[in-house]
């Protein structure tokens, strides 16, 4: 049984229509400005919104909640706006490191064109103090349970989508200033508090919590019957 359900993801930008512009073909996407200080990314379905939003700092230490991306050529990325930080020649790794315009890291995994899928979204990564600590938090939030790999630990699941994965990996550096990318959530705020979550601030429509390593996310409330 979960406590939540997945709802959408954030973005922080300094400029939101030009990082919406990006990030909307990115993801194959489409781009609604529906505010002064943020832009929705659309799909065909509900939950891969992404928001853009407003804010007036800039990134300065690097991002501990990153975006996966499949895509048919780094070139492709590159014209967008991109730029390559590390190539998977040079690291050998299966992806490339990426930054967006904001100088923001993401990581780009190759795809036959044929096999791309309309919405590019692969995986959420997660940087974590626990990683094996935080899959398990947030595994009992999304209801699923966490397969650990050699060096990190996955759910599978958590979103409407089974293609796309929650990947914490642990990391030496310490949680540095709020995160520029976060996700929503759907459910009640009361269970969350109870296992180990903080309020950070109340919105009039949705309440900011922290998760136990102090990453932000927000709780909306259930759709009334």
């Amino acid at each position: 049984m979960s406590l939540a359900t997945w709802k959408d993801l954030c973005i922080d930008a300094l400029e939101p229509d030009t990082m919406g512009a990006f990030w909307a073909p990115v993801l194959g996407l489409e781009r609604d400005v529906v505010k002064p200080h943020a832009t929705a990314l659309l799909g065909s379905a509900p939950y891969q919104r992404v928001w853009v939003n407003h804010v007036d700092r800039p990134k300065t230490v690097k991002h501990r909640v990153h975006l996966d991306v499949a895509t048919a050529a780094i070139e492709d990325l590159v014209a967008l706006g991109a730029t390559v930080v590390a190539p998977m020649e040079e690291t050998g790794l299966g992806w490339t490191l990426m930054a967006d315009p904001e100088g923001g890291e993401f990581c780009a995994f190759l795809r036959d064109p044929a096999d791309l899928p309309a919405y590019r979204l692969r995986a959420v990564g997660v940087d974590c103090a626990d990683a094996a600590a935080q899959a398990a938090w947030w595994g009992e939030v999304f209801g699923v349970t966490p397969t650990t790999h050699d060096g990190w630990v996955t759910l599978e699941r958590a979103t409407p989508d089974p293609l796309i994965e929650l990947d914490f990996a642990p990391v030496p550096e310490p949680r540095q200033g709020p995160n520029r990318v976060h996700w929503d959530v759907t459910g009640e705020v009361r269970p969350l508090l109870e296992r180990g979550a903080t309020v950070l601030w109340e919105m009039p429509d949705w309440r900011v919590l922290a998760d136990p390593e102090g990453n932000e996310f927000c709780v909306f409330p259930p759709p009334r019957a």
